[in-house]
């Protein structure tokens, strides 16, 4: 399906390259398929740079590391790649992960395009090296806690583990709901069994359930059992950070695995050059794209232009953000300082609340947009 990575330690192939390195998840316990689907992203966007003549007619070059959702990791291959003297940094798909490779690019004066990690507090302190493509946490959440108020629901529990992300999420969630009279019930997903969960959720009354934990565990477990509980038939499962995005959601759930709202970052209809690229990525693939697909080769777009229009210099292309202006496959991507988001940050991609449908369950239907 794609590139293996590059074995750690590796020189490059080409000493005329321009490099990218790129940080995916591609082993246990990351989530593979979607390292796997960033790396499509990444490796197609490369293949249409060399196509169209490279970089001022040097080719683009991607030195992939696995970070397998570890930060220390991560870290690691940041340091590596700064010594192998790649040209800029992309991807990263986990929030913890892409944070501690932004401290590292950031420490070590080493432009870092994040691809898809949404944490707001992507590095504790502003900085000039870091830019992302992916909404905050904190936009994306808030429209998917109106979604639950347009839904009629106002006492929604949250199965949360421990994390950085997950009680980011939690609180963005309970900062946002509460004022417009939604509870937020919280439940340990580490201490609770999906039958004592489900328990919890009928003694607190909750008409939705949001799942703030790992894919397939626990996830999955804690689905099987609600959609079997009887008590609990009119509840709605909800997954904010994508799960359900997957094929292997649906081929480890079955038929439940359909009318589980998530966030996902397309727009509702594909430009052409989006549509162009949806088929490109789906031969490559063998299956439809995710939008991280598309985070993954709009990084290659954006990091293209700018490694184009202002030299193979990791200050320049560092100085460069305020001045992007790139069409990618879901939009006009552009650069700004944000309240509260110390990177550089796309305001914003186009956000949507679907599900994947009953009927069909390899068809998403688009049940709100922001």
């Amino acid at each position: 399906m794609t590139t293996p990575p590059s074995p750690p330690g590796a020189e490059p192939n080409d000493a005329s390259a321009v490099r990218i390195g790129a940080l995916v998840p591609l082993t246990r316990p990351g989530w593979v398929e979607a390292g796997q689907h960033l790396l499509a992203g990444l490796e197609l966007g490369v293949r249409e740079v060399n196509d169209d003549g490279g970089i001022v007619g040097r080719p683009l070059e991607l030195v992939v590391r696995d970070t397998a959702a570890d930060p220390q990791r991560a870290a690691a291959a940041v340091d590596e790649l700064a010594r192998l003297g790649v040209d800029a940094l992309a991807g990263e798909y986990h929030s913890v992960v892409a944070r501690a490779a932004a401290a590292r690019a950031d420490a070590l004066g080493l432009p870092f395009l994040c691809s898809s990690a949404v944490l707001d507090t992507l590095t504790e302190e502003p900085t000039e090296w870091v830019a992302r493509l992916a909404p905050a946490q904190s936009h994306g959440w808030q429209i998917y806690a109106d979604f639950l108020l347009s839904a009629g629901h106002r006492r929604i529990a949250v199965a949360a583990e421990p994390s950085v992300y997950w009680a980011a999420g939690a609180r963005i969630l309970r900062d946002h709901l509460a004022p417009r009279g939604g509870t937020v019930i919280e439940l340990d997903a580490r201490a609770l069994t999906p039958t004592a969960l489900c328990d919890e959720l009928v003694d607190n009354r909750a008409t939705a359930l949001l799942l703030l934990v790992g894919h397939p565990e626990p996830a999955v477990p804690i689905v099987t059992s609600v959609r079997r509980d009887p008590r609990l038939a009119e509840i709605t499962i909800g997954a904010p950070a994508g799960q359900p995005e997957f094929a292997e959601w649906a081929t480890l759930l079955g038929d439940d695995s359909a009318a589980i709202p998530f966030l996902r970052y397309l727009p509702e209809r594909l430009s052409p050059l989006g549509t162009r690229v949806e088929t490109a990525l789906r031969e490559r693939l063998g299956e439809a794209p995710s939008f991280v697909a598309f985070e993954g080769y709009d990084t290659v777009a954006v990091l293209a232009d700018v490694l184009r229009s202002h030299g193979v210099d990791r200050a320049r292309t560092a100085g460069s953000w305020a001045r992007v202006a790139v069409e990618g496959t879901r939009g006009q991507i552009q650069f700004s300082r944000t309240p509260g988001i110390n990177v550089w940050q796309w305001v914003w991609a186009p956000v949507q609340v679907v599900d994947r449908d009953p009927a069909e369950p390899d068809r998403f239907r688009i049940l709100h947009a922001g």
